[in-house]
């Protein structure tokens, strides 16, 4: 469910587009993810630090999309958004000796430290392509293919980017029924 909830503005930024333009879209992607910002703060009492960074670089960009009439902002916006993330990770790993994807996937694997070193930084590696990939097709194809892009090809590699990370860290993966037998 999550999943859906997170690709709830690109899905409805893609809606909007093919039903009216790259403007229309460009508002409707700004209103829903700003609606669930709103909503995550009423119904959590917190907003993810994620999706406040998204609501921020979609309303800036996405609001110079608007404001001069100029969908090259907008494309800009996912590679803002990767490049970012990207950044986040290895500083994040580098200076503050924090491993946010350690954070976040440690319940399920359990690796040793060189190992989400490197986990990290082939995340880092992957967010860098994909808003190189963002920009070559943004700025070499029709709009129409970018926004197919956006939605389809972004989702398809960021499954397979995770399922092969899931292949390759296999033997780390914390068993639920041992872990449970281990809290009795």
């Amino acid at each position: 469910m999550k999943f859906f909830f997170d690709l709830l503005p690109v899905i409805l930024f893609f809606v909007a587009f093919k039903l009216y333009d790259i403007y229309v879209a460009t508002a409707v992607a700004i209103g829903v993810t700003l609606a669930m910002i709103i909503y995550a703060k009423i119904r959590h009492g917190k907003i993810e630090k994620m999706l406040l960074v998204n609501g921020v670089i979609i309303s800036v960009l996405g609001g110079i999309t608007l404001l001069l009439h100029d969908q090259t902002y907008i494309m800009w916006k996912p590679t803002v958004l990767y490049w970012l993330m990207a950044a986040i990770l290895l500083l994040s790993n580098q200076f503050l000796k924090k491993n946010f994807i350690q954070q976040m996937m440690g319940k399920m694997i359990h690796a040793p430290k060189p190992t989400w070193d490197k986990v990290n930084l082939v995340w880092v590696v992957f967010l860098i392509l994909l808003g190189l990939l963002n920009l070559y097709v943004a700025f070499n194809y029709s709009l129409d293919t970018w926004v197919n892009f956006k939605l389809f090809g972004v989702t398809s590699l960021m499954f397979v980017f995770v399922i092969a990370h899931t292949i390759a860290l296999r033997k780390y993966l914390i068993d639920p029924a041992e872990e449970n037998n281990n809290v009795v």
